[in-house]
C-alpha cells in the first residue's frame, strides 16, 4: 500500500522537462492548480511542421517542440505545451491547459482538457482525459474515460487511510501512476488514484485509491 499520497509515490519525474509543476507540492493533484501560473509564463513557439488541416486557436500560447508530429484533423486550443517527439493523431482535441512530456501520445478522437501527461504517457484511442495526470509510460486503453465532475457537482475528496482528504477541486479526474495500465472502455470516477504499475481490467467502473502493482478485475 501507499505509505502516503505524496506525488513521489506516483511519479518519477527524472526525464520530465517541467518538474516545477510538482516541486513543493504534497498531493499530486496540486500540480493541476499550478497550470495557470505555468502557462502565464509560457511563450508560444512552434518548432514542428504543422500540416494543413490542423486548427490552432490562441497560437501565441501554444508551444510545440521539434520532433512532435501533429496530424491533419487535430484541434489545439492554447494554452498548450507539447514536448519533443509527441504524437498528436488525427481527430485529437486538446481543449486548453494541456502539458505533454516527451514521447506522449494523444490519439484519434481523444479529448484532453487541463491535464498533464508525463513522459511516454499514452491515451491513444477514443479517450477522455479531464483534469487528470497520466504517469510515465502509463496507458489508457481504447475508450477509457477519466471523468472529472461529480454528478452533484460537489467538491471532490479522496478517502485514504480512514481519512477524508478534501482536494479543494470541483473538477478532478484521475491520478494515474507510472506504468499503470487501464483496460479498454473503463471509466475512472472523479478523484480516482491509481498507483504505479497497477493493472485495471477492461470495462470496469473504477474509483477510490488503487495500490501500486495491484490488479483490479471487477
Amino acid at each position: 500500500m501507499f505509505a502516503e499520497l505524496n506525488y513521489t509515490s506516483f511519479f518519477d519525474l527524472v526525464d520530465f522537462p517541467w518538474k516545477e509543476l510538482f516541486e513543493g507540492t504534497i498531493y499530486p493533484w496540486e500540480a493541476l492548480s499550478r497550470l495557470d501560473e505555468f502557462f502565464s509564463n509560457l511563450r508560444g513557439k512552434i518548432e514542428s511542421k504543422i500540416p494543413q488541416g490542423v486548427y490552432l486557436q490562441g497560437e501565441e500560447k501554444i508551444f510545440i517542440q521539434s520532433g512532435t508530429v501533429v496530424e491533419p484533423g487535430v484541434t489545439i486550443h492554447g494554452p498548450c505545451a507539447l514536448s519533443a517527439h509527441c504524437q498528436i493523431r488525427q481527430g485529437a482535441y486538446l481543449r486548453g491547459g494541456v502539458v505533454a512530456g516527451p514521447g506522449s501520445v494523444i490519439g484519434h478522437a481523444t479529448e484532453v482538457k487541463h491535464s498533464i501527461f508525463l513522459t511516454s504517457a499514452h491515451a491513444a484511442h477514443f479517450n477522455y482525459v479531464g483534469d487528470s495526470i497520466i504517469g510515465r509510460a502509463a496507458n489508457l486503453g481504447a475508450g477509457a474515460k477519466c471523468a472529472n465532475l461529480r454528478l452533484d457537482q460537489k467538491e471532490i475528496s479522496v478517502h485514504f487511510a480512514k481519512k477524508k482528504i478534501p482536494t479543494g477541486r470541483k473538477k478532478l479526474g484521475a491520478i494515474i501512476g507510472d506504468e499503470a495500465q487501464i483496460g479498454c472502455n473503463s471509466v475512472l470516477n472523479p478523484g480516482t488514484l491509481i498507483g504505479k504499475g497497477a493493472i485495471c481490467y477492461p470495462c470496469l467502473n473504477i474509483g477510490g485509491v488503487i495500490a501500486p502493482f495491484n490488479q483490479v478485475k471487477k
